[in-house]
């Protein structure tokens, strides 16, 4: 119970970073942690204590099961937060040509 609490408060972590910063870099990483929370959270849920294996050999006749279908929507959650950190530091990238700052509050401030 204890690491669903630490994986709520990671996620918590990339809430306020996405809240509270101005850099549009610390934006970009509190994104990229609220979704290593997420991934951590689907793998922990795949654990499965007491469960059996649905094909049973001698060799994991007494060992803790791990539910392979969030492992899987893991690697594609991976592909997808990697697409939007690359349009996000695309997007970065383009402001500060145009502004010459990754301040979002002097970006508000100037026009055009």
């Amino acid at each position: 119970m204890i690491l669903y609490v630490l994986c709520f408060a990671l996620f918590l972590v990339g809430v306020y970073g996405l809240l509270t910063k101005r850099d549009l870099i610390k934006i970009i990483l509190s994104t990229a942690i609220m979704g290593y929370a997420a991934n951590l959270f689907l793998v922990l849920f795949g654990y499965r204590h007491d469960a059996t294996f649905p094909i049973l050999t001698e060799a994991n006749a007494g060992q803790p099961m791990v539910d392979p279908l969030p492992q899987a929507l893991v690697l594609t959650s991976i592909v997808i937060e990697l697409g939007i950190t690359a349009l996000l530091v695309a997007l970065a990238i383009r402001l500060y040509q145009k502004y010459a700052t990754f301040d979002i509050t002097k970006m508000r401030s100037l026009k055009g």
